[in-house]
């Protein structure tokens, strides 16, 4: 064996010893600090890290000694079986949040919330959080500032009232700030959401849009796709806003790539929009995310889509 070899063969021990650690404690924050210690060394390991992945995902098991010689034609069936299946290979760890971004994610946010999965958290300074599924936050809360970053996902927050110490919220590159309300965000593969339950925020876009800060009052909304600029704005029932967080979604005049992004957190897997165009279309309605399946096929049908559970892991919609 070269040493070439012998030198991958290592890496790929030591990637599996890793993946060993996290799968035994998921929550350990030393076992999760190693393992982006140990990416963050280079390429070869971000690179060995996603084989050990896809060949654990797919035999179920972590090989052994015995079965290192087979590594090379497990690794290549491993990516054909992921093309032709649509990620199945790698379904039960990378929807455990054991790929490299999931990692990252674990070393960035204070709290984390899996597929279907809702928390209510109390921050430091007495406001509440309340973190929909596939979703993250980071919060700094100091004598002279709150800031929370939602690094991914929805979050319901109702803050504490505190004069001197703004409250915001970033979220790509919308910054939303209030001293005492309650407000409803999301952010859903390039369309950032808005809703005020009570009080008032003020919302700066992100610089590239080019457009001064807008006031939301209760009961107002705001949409912002963040891939063409576009901003639309309206007025909802207060009781409507934060309703996912008792299984419905309301929506209104939204691209069904959104709707979708924001239903699929309830769902095993990845959803994958087929047809652009079909993503691109208007939707309003209420979905019960509960039954996401139905709930994604009521968002696509007034044009006809089609759903499809190809996987487990996999849900394609479609035009036809």
């Amino acid at each position: 064996m070269n040493d070439d070899a012998t030198d991958e063969d290592r890496l790929f021990e030591e990637a599996v010893d890793i993946l060993i650690r996290i799968k035994s404690d998921p929550d350990n924050p030393i076992a999760l600090d190693i393992a982006t210690r140990w990416l963050a060394r280079g390429d070869q390991h971000r690179c060995i890290w996603e084989e050990a992945l896809e060949i654990h995902g797919m035999t179920g098991k972590i090989l052994t000694d015995k079965r290192r010689a087979e590594r090379k034609q497990a690794f290549t069936v491993s990516r054909r079986s992921l093309v032709v299946g649509g990620l199945l290979g790698t379904g039960g760890l990378m929807t455990a949040g054991y790929s490299i971004p999931g990692l990252l994610l674990k070393a960035r946010a204070d709290v984390v919330t899996s597929t279907a999965e809702t928390r209510r958290v109390e921050l430091a300074d007495g406001s509440v959080a309340t973190l929909g599924p596939d979703s993250a936050i980071a919060a700094r809360i100091g004598p002279a500032r709150r800031d929370i970053d939602l690094i991914q996902g929805m979050a319901f927050f109702e803050v504490a009232k505190d004069s001197t110490r703004p409250f915001a919220v970033r979220i790509e590159g919308m910054v939303v700030t209030a001293l005492g309300t309650a407000f409803d965000v999301s952010d859903d593969v390039g369309h950032l959401n808005l809703s005020v339950g009570h009080g008032t925020v003020r919302a700066d876009l992100p610089p590239t849009i080019g457009s001064p800060a807008m006031t939301l009052n209760a009961g107002d909304w705001l949409s912002l796709s963040t891939g063409d600029g576009v901003v639309s704005t309206g007025t909802r029932d207060i009781g409507q806003i934060g309703s996912w967080r008792d299984g419905m979604i309301i929506v209104e005049r939204e691209r069904i790539a959104a709707v979708v992004a924001r239903i699929a957190r309830w769902k095993r897997g990845r959803v994958v929009i087929a047809d652009p165009g079909l993503g691109r279309q208007p939707v309003s309605g209420v979905y019960d995310v509960r039954e996401p399946r139905l709930a994604l096929e009521a968002v696509v049908q007034p044009y006809g889509g089609k759903v499809r559970e190809l996987t487990p892991y996999l849900t394609i919609i479609s035009a036809l």
